[in-house]
């Protein structure tokens, strides 16, 4: 970064000043409402952007604790009246914070090195590293270590961590899709459909589904083998510029104008997905594309809503859903009565309606690994409310509340399934066949 650049200085000062200070976004924001202090807050937070943005304030280590004490999950936004874009406020100064390197340290350092400038920006090598823990899971060395005691051993931090680590598929996306699958006689659009990193290696099934729905609703859907991060974990963990070459090989491998829609199923992925322009704003060679790029990215709910599903002619009978809102898909995308409609659309499905459905579950993409304390009170709050809804499912769209929902019903000892609504929806198309097939 140049000496004269700064990321919350150079942005529309309109963006910085937009906050009226009104307190309707405290009682949404998951912090505050724990701590009750103002720091903690949208309104808080902004404040301090605003004295950075006009030299009152220093960008200091306090402050960069704060912008990541923040869970990111944008339900100020929502409730803001002034339409303030806290997401582009959070992520200038998440940049600035590490460009600045004010909270730079020899184990930060490593850690982010590794995993946001080294493992995911290729996902050749998070496939790697998957195969290796799949290797490790499947010859039952977990298993016998965790039986072992020998993680009693560990700093109580490290036990909670091994406790989250997730399930790797059998399969990746790569060998489960085709690279196009058809959709017969039916066709009526071409889509490209994006399989995500951690969605990838854990949710691979998720995909599967996706696709097959989508093929079931008169889609032809391209699905590379070989696919790149959409970039959000490094746009929201500051790193705009490995942010902005992923955006630009994404656009390159996925040219919009081929395609009458580009397809995402994973709520946080979406959100960012959808702003590739006002990321590479300054790029002529891009931005016209990023342009066509954001009108052309759909999140799988609201592209089935607007095309008119074909309602399944089966399902699974007396099957109780709660459904828990991502906050990127809700907060992020605005997509809140799709998933709601698709899912009332599976016959024999009752929803059931979660209090509380639109507040975090403590994810918030690695949230609950830097954040460990905050995001387990997060969670608690929503296995309880999960509970009261006598629900045997719940249903949810996105990878990190997927894996944070099934780790706390583990921990609540709650038999629960958590699956994504486009498995269900697979399913009841599934059943469909079935019945054809039997008569």
């Amino acid at each position: 970064m140049s000496a004269g650049h700064s990321h919350l200085k150079d942005l529309d000062y309109s963006v910085v000043q937009q906050c009226m200070h009104c307190g309707l976004c405290l009682p949404t924001c998951p912090t505050y409402d724990a701590t009750k202090l103002e720091r903690h807050s949208p309104r808080g937070r902004i404040a301090l952007m605003r004295a950075i943005a006009d030299d009152r304030l220093t960008i200091t280590k306090t402050f960069g604790e704060e912008m990541y004490f923040c869970l990111g999950c944008l339900a100020c936004q929502t409730a803001c009246p002034a339409g303030v874009n806290y997401a582009e406020l959070f992520e200038h100064a998440r940049a600035e914070i590490e460009e600045k390197k004010i909270l730079a340290n020899p184990k930060r350092n490593l850690i982010r090195g590794f995993t946001v400038s080294w493992l995911f920006m290729d996902l050749r090598r998070l496939e790697l590293l998957g195969k290796a823990l799949r290797l490790y899971q499947q010859l039952g060395l977990q298993a016998l270590i965790r039986r072992s005691g020998v993680l009693r051993l560990l700093p109580k931090r490290l036990q909670e961590l091994e406790a989250m680590t997730p399930s790797v598929c059998d399969k990746f996306s790569a060998e489960l899709i085709a690279p196009i699958t058809s959709a017969g006689d039916t066709k009526k659009y071409r889509v490209a459909m994006l399989t995500g990193c951690a969605q990838d290696l854990t949710f691979s099934d998720v995909n599967r589904d996706t696709v097959e729905v989508l093929a079931q609703n008169g889609c032809e859907v391209f699905t590379p083998a070989e696919q790149s991060c959409c970039g959000s974990l490094h746009a929201h963990n500051g790193e705009w510029t490995l942010a902005q070459q992923l955006a630009r090989r994404n656009i390159d491998q996925f040219p919009p104008e081929q395609f009458d829609a580009i397809i995402t199923n994973a709520g946080g992925c979406g959100s960012h997905l959808k702003h590739y322009a006002k990321l590479l704003v300054d790029d002529p060679a891009y931005l016209k594309r990023a342009e066509l790029w954001d009108a052309r990215v759909n999140d799988i709910h609201e592209w089935l809503v607007q095309i008119t599903i074909r309602n399944p002619e089966a399902g699974i009978r007396n099957q109780v859903v709660t459904y828990h809102e991502s906050c990127h898909l809700t907060h992020g995308q605005k997509v809140v009565s799709q998933p709601r409609e698709l899912l009332k659309a599976i016959p024999g499905l009752l929803l059931v309606e979660l209090p509380e459905a639109n507040w975090c579950c403590g994810s918030a993409g690695i949230y609950n690994l830097t954040q460990p304390e905050m995001a387990g009170q997060l969670l608690d709050r929503k296995i309880a409310h999960i509970k009261s809804t006598g629900a045997t499912t719940v249903a949810t769209a996105n990878p990190g509340c997927l894996l944070q929902l099934i780790n706390g019903a583990a921990k609540a000892g709650l038999k629960l399934r958590v699956v994504h609504p486009m498995t269900l929806l697979a399913e009841a198309y599934h059943a469909e066949d079935r019945d054809r097939h039997s008569t």
